[in-house]
This record gives structure tokens, C-alpha cells and sequence, in this order.
């Protein structure tokens, strides 16, 4: 007996020092609570309760070099470490801590984005650029259809956004935008970094944009659904080792190629159609992505120039030729909307297709601006051409 009240006691210790460390930067037993980000109209203090570090910094996306770019933080009463620095432009921005050269997540701030492998915390700094990228008054909803691709072999996770009143109304159907994400990402990147959904519902509440589905999907086609479900991904051939591409048959270089694009255009889209209440018309499908989206955007719209009639390539990676551009102006398309920071590596590929589409005839719009391959200009952009769709 006495032997099991040590073993009880000693397991309750343990319990004990887990809960006091897991919980270290919070308040209880009437210690002050720490408060980070705390913002105030012209600045904003990063906090941390760090008992054992030496050295304390502060790195974050704001920085003039956000990769390696730091701020010292100070030691102050009960080892909280803290930092003020000068409120950054409205944006929303991620940071993190580093105790003593390690990488730590801010434990006060329940704001956090997925980059892939990374989360991070958020720091939205209000202002009229961020205006919709906060909660609106009426949410759309968010889901995760799955949906079978003969093309890829597998089945495959969605993420589809529906605006506010879709449930209410079985009769009403939708425009739909198809909203693809660039390297690195998956179908819950334009969710978690690109805020669809508040600036959708922000967009719609205010009668700026007509309410439409998004349709984000995983454009990685070796993958059934982001890693974050701990699915096996398939082995594919790779574009990328010339000896074995070109010992591929047409048909297996084109499943490398196009295989993604191909499922987008001829699965996906008719399994939107078939269950969701959408509009089967090119009029009300637009297609938009960034990066890699932005390529396989362009891609779709060559191999498909008549199932989309609004498009929208963000910071490309990808082009077209005259004679697939003259194809899309045949097509009808109501909207081409080119997109590009001036200091994006990819702004001279937008300069020339910017020229080519200017030479071909076609009406577009080309929408040029500040900074580089980032997703304050994806939001940006986002926000803007939203509210040009299905008009």
C-alpha cells in the first residue's frame, strides 16, 4: 500500500511540473497576465516569459530582411521578456521568437498561420488595406469535400467556401471561382494565409462582390490532401530529371505536365457542378492562382479556353503564345486579370505576357503593384479582383 501512495504521489508531481511548464505563459494564481501582441495606436510590444534563456530576440515579416532580420527583447520582472517596436503598416504580418537560437511560436497569441510545414503566428495590423480581412457580421461556410480523380488515381481533399445564405435558400445557385495556390501550399493555403474567407464575406456583406463558391484544390497531384492529415503521397515522374522525362510516353509525360490541370478542368469542375448549386456556364466559372497557381491557371485556360470565362494569373509562373491567346479572345473571355509586384522575380515574364496579351488585342487588366513574391500582394490582389467577377 505504501508503495502504491509513492508511486501516486510521485506520478502527481510529474503531472504537476508538466501542467507548470505547459502553462508558464499563462496567468493563474493572481500573476499579472501577459499580453502579446499588445497594439496601441502607434505601436506594438511582444511579450514572452522565457525563465531559463540567456538571449531573447524578435523576428518578424515586417523586418527590412524577414529571413534573417532580429530585434533584441529585454528581461524584465518575472523573466517575461518583451519588446516595443513601431506599428507596422496595416497588414497582416507573421513573426516569431528566438530563445537562444531556437524558433518559438508566441503561446499568447491564438492567431496562426500554416505555410506549408510552418505555423506561425499572426499580427493583423487594422487599416483600410486590411479592412476585409477581419470577421464580417455574416460568415460563409468553409468545408472539406473529397472527390475521386480517375486522372491522378487517388481521392483527393477540397476546400470550398460558400457564402452567407447558401444553406437558406436550396433554389439560389452560384458562380464559382476556382482558386488555386502556388508552391509549397495545399488546398488550405488561400484559407489560412489568404484570408478567402473573411475577405469573401466582407466583400458580399457589402455589396461589393456577387456572392460565389471558392473552390481551392491541392495542386500538388501526388498528394490526396494536405501533409497535415498524414496521408502517404504517391510517386509521380518528375518534369524535372530530363533522362527519365524523356524515356516517358507521351501520355506519362503528359499526366506530369498537365495531370493536375486536366483533373481541375474535367473532374473537379463537374463534381462542383453536380454538388454544389452551381451555375454549369463558362459566364459564371472564374479561375485564378498564384505562383505555380498562376501557371497552372494559364494552363488551364490554353488546354480548356472555353470552360473559364474570367481569369486570373497572379505573379505567374507561366506564359502563352499568340496563337493560345487569340484562341481565348475567340473564346469570349469577359476578364483577364494580370497581376504582379514590381519586385517579384516573376515581373518580367508578367511584363511580356502583359505585352503579348496588349499585341493579341485582348482586353485585360493588369494590375501592377508594390513589393514582391508575397501573400500581402495575393490577398491584395484577392480583394481586388473579387470584386470585378460576374459582373
Amino acid at each position: 500500500m505504501k508503495k502504491i501512495l509513492i508511486l501516486f504521489a510521485t506520478c502527481l508531481l510529474a503531472v504537476s511540473a508538466l501542467h507548470a511548464q505547459e502553462l508558464t505563459n499563462f496567468a493563474f494564481g493572481g500573476q499579472k497576465p501577459i499580453i502579446s501582441p499588445e497594439l496601441t495606436q502607434d505601436s506594438v510590444t511582444f511579450r514572452l516569459k522565457a525563465d531559463y534563456a540567456t538571449v531573447v530576440k524578435l523576428s518578424g515579416s515586417w523586418l527590412p530582411n524577414p529571413w534573417t532580420g532580429t530585434i533584441d527583447m529585454t528581461r524584465g520582472e518575472n523573466n517575461v521578456w518583451s519588446v516595443t517596436v513601431p506599428l507596422p503598416a496595416p497588414e497582416i504580418y507573421t513573426y516569431y521568437f528566438l530563445v537562444d537560437g531556437v524558433a518559438v511560436n508566441d503561446p499568447q497569441n491564438v492567431l496562426v498561420q500554416r505555410d506549408g510545414t510552418r505555423y506561425l503566428p499572426m499580427l493583423l495590423v487594422p487599416g483600410e488595406r486590411t479592412e476585409n480581412y477581419g470577421e464580417a457580421h455574416q460568415h460563409g461556410t468553409v468545408s472539406h469535400p473529397w472527390y475521386h480523380s480517375n486522372i491522378l488515381g487517388m481521392d483527393r481533399r477540397l476546400t470550398v467556401y460558400t457564402p452567407y445564405g447558401y444553406e437558406n435558400n436550396p433554389k439560389k445557385k452560384y458562380p464559382v471561382l476556382y482558386l488555386l495556390h502556388g508552391a509549397g501550399g495545399d488546398e488550405e493555403a488561400w484559407i489560412s494565409m489568404g484570408r478567402t474567407a473573411q475577405i469573401l464575406d466582407n466583400l458580399i456583406e457589402k455589396g461589393l462582390a456577387e456572392p460565389m463558391i471558392v473552390v481551392m484544390p491541392n495542386g500538388n497531384a501526388n498528394q490526396a490532401a494536405a501533409r497535415t492529415l498524414n496521408i502517404p503521397e504517391k510517386p509521380m515522374g518528375n518534369r524535372w530529371d530530363r533522362e527519365a522525362f524523356a524515356k516517358m510516353s507521351e501520355a506519362e509525360r503528359d499526366l506530369v505536365m498537365n495531370g493536375y490541370v486536366r483533373s481541375l478542368c474535367t473532374e473537379i469542375v463537374p463534381f462542383i457542378e453536380k454538388n454544389f448549386r452551381a451555375i454549369p456556364k463558362p459566364a459564371s466559372r472564374a479561375i485564378a492562382g498564384l505562383s505555380m497557381g498562376g501557371g497552372h491557371t494559364i494552363s488551364a485556360s490554353i488546354l480548356y479556353p472555353e470552360l473559364f470565362d474570367y481569369i486570373c494569373p497572379l505573379s505567374a509562373a507561366g506564359s502563352a503564345t499568340p496563337e493560345q491567346i487569340a484562341a481565348l479572345k475567340k473564346a469570349g473571355v469577359k476578364l483577364y486579370f494580370l497581376a504582379c509586384g514590381n519586385t517579384d522575380f516573376l515581373f518580367q515574364g508578367a511584363e511580356e505576357m502583359h505585352a503579348k496579351l496588349t499585341e493579341q488585342g485582348l482586353d485585360h487588366v493588369y494590375f501592377v503593384s508594390d513589393g514582391g513574391h508575397v501573400w500581402s500582394n495575393w490577398r491584395l490582389y484577392l480583394n481586388t479582383f473579387a470584386q470585378l467577377l460576374f459582373k
